[in-house]
């Protein structure tokens, strides 16, 4: 079990509900161990050379998984997610309480 293959991935969506369907999706196929959403967010953003504010709030989801599950996870959330181009990030975990990366552990899918 080596702490630098766990990440927590990000992505928003404008619908608590869009949020809380991407977030059940990636637990029931054991991408995510956990996914904690919450908002709303406003985002400020340039697209097509515009810089835009969300007219409608959003809601962010922080995403609790591991690295060799990242490709697998990214295209299970654009299958489902209504943007054109939605927000996947990663940031590796650098550090975790020994109890809760082995759940983390215990809780995923058992990867590639």
């Amino acid at each position: 079990m080596d702490r630098e293959t766990y990440i927590q991935v990000m992505t928003t969506a404008e619908k608590k509900e869009d949020a809380i369907k991407i977030a059940r999706l990636l637990v029931d196929k054991r991408l995510a161990a956990c996914v904690q959403v919450f908002g709303p967010v406003i985002s400020t953003y340039r697209w097509k050379n515009k810089v835009e504010q969300a007219e409608a709030e959003e809601w962010q989801c922080l995403i609790k998984s591991r690295q060799d599950l990242f490709r697998k996870l990214s295209e299970a959330i654009k299958a489902i997610h209504p943007y054109e181009t939605p927000e996947i990030i990663a940031t590796v975990i650098s550090a975790g309480s020994d109890e809760y990366l082995k759940w983390l552990h215990d809780e995923l899918a058992d990867g590639l």
